[in-house]
């Protein structure tokens, strides 16, 4: 059972994909032998297929889609040598406790995976159903995305070159050359995202391969060596030219296309003259929450309501 309640971990609602209260088990994973000590009876499967995730098909009545976690005893024996078999961690209601494993087919052919799956729903992108989801399922469904992931790109060893095992029920990787050993773990790269505000407005830009029309807060990767703080105000300055200050933490999102974790930011502007970076970024404007409120009338529209931009933008104009 989880050592802590995810409901007292946040004062307003969480965002997108960082609500699963999955106990992650830390120590279940040092076990070697996990997998046979599961209760296969309250085994679930989170399986994964070239990326995509398995949900009910969507038809035309138009009824929100949910995330499919067939049973381990219906799907068990499929497995075999060449999967990736991850433990994601416990759930735990008043009744009972369930596990969650995660597990990539994308080994198999589109053929071989529909015969197996098609009796449970149809594989799709979570970027475009998450909307339609509930959001434990998923923020268990972005962290099997984001480990999984991982796990594509680190197959050999970045030290020596050599093939790496899979460890720690998934989340370690071994290097298998004796002479190096090099131990890999997953890992997540931090970006800032932050609302710059000054009076009634608030900056807002766009990148050239955004769909057209498209405006958002201003983001950035932190660098080595770098604060939070810092980040903010640097990609801050070298994208639009303005200086900031009284940089207050908003919230954090998990963002696992493939390996973010976007950090959350309100910042007021110290300037107000914009210098675009055309390198960086297409344009860079203030905007007033009036206008952002009759967005389309201009041709313009805000990111999708599951991303911690638009909760950044809706909690600015909502004070």
């Amino acid at each position: 059972m989880s050592a802590f309640n995810k409901n007292d971990l946040y004062s307003e609602k969480p965002n997108h994909f960082g609500y699963s209260g999955l106990d992650r088990a830390i120590l279940f994973r040092d076990d070697k032998n996990w997998l046979n000590k599961l209760n296969k009876k309250r085994t679930k499967i989170v399986p994964l297929w070239n990326s995509l995730n398995l949900f009910s098909k969507l038809d035309k009545r138009l009824q929100a889609p949910k995330a499919i976690f067939p049973n381990y005893f219906d799907i068990g024996k499929h497995l075999n040598e060449r999967h990736h078999i991850i433990f994601l961690g416990t759930s735990t209601d008043k009744v009972s406790e369930t596990f969650f494993i995660c597990i990539d087919f994308s080994n198999l052919s589109e053929i071989e995976v529909n015969s197996i799956f098609s009796q449970y729903g149809k594989f799709y992108d979570l970027k475009d159903v998450s909307p339609l989801i509930d959001i434990e399922s998923g923020s268990i469904l972005a962290y099997s995305n984001g480990i999984n992931n991982w796990h594509k790109k680190h197959s050999f060893c970045s030290n020596c070159g050599k093939e790496t095992s899979i460890s720690k029920a998934g989340h370690q990787r071994n290097c298998l050359n004796k002479n190096c050993l090099l131990e890999h773990f997953p890992r997540t790269d931090p970006a800032v995202i932050m609302l710059v505000h000054h009076g009634n407005k608030t900056l807002l830009g766009r990148q050239r391969i955004w769909p057209e029309g498209m405006y958002s807060t201003l983001a950035g990767f932190v660098e080595p060596g770098e604060t939070l703080e810092n980040a903010v105000a640097r990609e801050v300055f070298e994208e639009a030219g303005i200086l900031i200050k009284n940089i207050q933490y908003h919230s954090s999102q998990p963002w696992p296309f493939p390996s973010s974790l976007m950090l959350g930011f309100y910042a007021e502007a110290k300037s107000t003259d914009i210098k675009i970076n055309k390198n960086e970024i297409e344009d860079v404007n203030w905007f007033s929450k009036e206008e952002i409120l009759y967005f389309s009338d201009q041709g313009k529209f805000l990111p999708r309501k599951i991303s911690i931009s638009r909760r950044l933008i809706d909690d600015w104009i909502n004070k």
